[in-house]
């Protein structure tokens, strides 16, 4: 039998965790799935039980308010639980989830998706190496089990989020070899009027890039990694001068850390029917979302990242909105926030995400020979191959090539496919719209999806007579 909540919160980062609460504090029945063992999503990542003692970090203060919160609230947190289909039956969200390797039915009259973002790398020559990972992959490492990704690390990436990576690398003892970023001086100077409304996150953001001065980590502005060497692991690297196409030095390295902007996750919100517009100020593809959480279905709210990029302070503060939003449609009391902290922290962080924005320099990396799947081992030739034939969708490809039918499901080729297939035919990427998504939303073994029943019990019809 199916446990009944007033409303289920999938995903307990910032934007999640407040949604639960605002809703729990009307007096509501409230539930907050998540994968992780504890609330705080990505950014508010909780440490490894293991870890004795760790440098409290202005992230660590605020995943531990969060969680003090929730667990002195009424909200029921339902942890290591993978929710992997969502429908709608009889006015009420059915949520098929798996957790401890058994199947779980979770139903409620109200569903709010706090499903957060995932990150982006755009495919170059030796992306696939071992000791190569994500900028968010590596803050994972830190925040929760403060593990260095090598012993000497290049960072490269766009956005804040290199330079905090490359400061917690040294901050916890590695050696970065250099920081490599697409970003240029002038594209920072441009963002610094958006970013000066949260004067906080930009002095922490100074401070990282001063520590790396300070300690003489060469800095390479307007600068990507083209290529990584090595066969079993990563042995060097070779930099590309964006602005003017020429070759950098080599750099000696056995890791790298890496990433070119975020992504929505939006897969649960297409599956239920919610319309989705393609804005780059906001990561891409974003589901249409009201400030306060409300879309056009009813009973159905989005809020944080993965419904635009706009950080952790902006996730937050729609959480609380769209929580409190929520429990007022269900005929509670609930405060109408004012909408100007929202709109700030908004500000903000389009402005940086709009360091992420792609360019044709950085699409340029991508040789003829790159993996571009690498669940199904395509290569950047396969899909062009493809497209050539009349695949002109990302639907298409998928279908013809298998791309975006492996264990990830699409997630981490999807984009790239989606900008050759533009380049091919000479479309926007705002014409080539994301894969028709199905369930499982999340990878989930077919026998904890099939759930416990006797073989004997089935209704299976006796053979027809010969």
């Amino acid at each position: 039998m199916a446990d009944h909540y007033d409303i289920a919160v999938v995903g307990a980062g910032p934007a999640g965790g407040n949604a639960a609460l605002a809703a729990a504090q009307a007096g509501l029945r409230v539930a907050l799935l998540d994968e992780q063992p504890t609330p705080g999503g990505q950014v508010w990542r909780d440490k490894s039980a293991s870890i004795l003692s760790a440098p409290v970090t202005p992230e660590s203060r605020a995943g531990a308010a969060l969680r003090k919160a929730i667990e002195t609230s009424a909200v029921t947190p339902l942890s290591q639980i993978r929710v992997w289909d969502i429908r709608l039956r009889d006015d009420h969200w059915v949520l098929q989830a798996q957790r401890a390797a058994t199947s779980q039915e979770i139903t409620s009259k109200s569903l709010i998706l706090a499903t957060g973002a995932r990150e982006y790398v755009q495919p170059f020559p030796g992306w696939t190496t071992p000791g190569v990972i994500g900028l968010a992959g590596a803050t994972a490492l830190f925040k929760q089990s403060l593990t260095l990704p090598g012993k000497r690390t290049v960072v490269s990436g766009t956005g804040p989020l290199v330079f905090y990576v490359a400061s917690e690398i040294r901050r916890l003892g590695g050696e970065v070899a250099a920081v490599v970023t697409p970003n240029t001086r002038s594209q920072w100077a441009r963002a610094l009027p958006d970013m000066l409304g949260q004067p906080k996150l930009l002095a922490r953001g100074a401070l990282w890039v001063a520590d790396l001065m300070l300690a003489r980590v060469p800095i390479l502005w307007g600068h990507a990694v083209a290529q990584v060497d090595g066969a079993e692991q990563v042995t060097a690297l070779k930099v590309r001068n964006l602005r003017t196409g020429t070759d950098g030095p080599d750099i000696a390295a056995d890791s790298l850390c890496i990433g070119h902007g975020l992504i929505p996750n939006i897969e649960a919100a297409q599956i239920l029917g919610v319309a989705v517009r393609h804005d780059p100020s906001l990561g891409g593809w974003v589901p249409d979302a009201a400030p306060d959480g409300a879309t056009a279905i009813k009973g159905l709210y989005l809020c944080g990242d993965g419904c635009g990029i706009r950080g952790a302070t902006a996730a937050g503060l729609q959480g609380s909105l769209t929580g409190a939003r929520a429990a007022r449609d269900l005929g509670r009391d609930a405060p109408t926030s004012p909408l100007a902290r929202w709109h700030k922290a908004d500000r903000f962080g389009r402005a940086m995400t709009a360091l992420s924005l792609p360019t044709p320099a950085l699409e340029a990396l991508t040789t003829r020979d790159t993996i571009i799947c690498r669940c199904e081992s395509l290569r950047c030739t396969d899909i062009i191959d493809e497209v050539a034939t009349g695949a002109a969708s990302t639907n298409a490809v998928k279908s013809g090539r298998r791309a975006g039918m492996g264990p990830c499901g699409g997630k981490y080729c999807q984009s790239a496919i989606a900008t050759l297939i533009a380049a091919q035919t000479g479309k926007s990427l705002a014409d080539v719209p994301p894969p028709t998504p199905r369930p499982p939303l999340r990878p989930v073994p077919l026998g904890q999806a099939a759930g416990a029943f006797e073989y004997d019990a089935l209704p299976i019809s006796k053979p027809a007579p010969l």
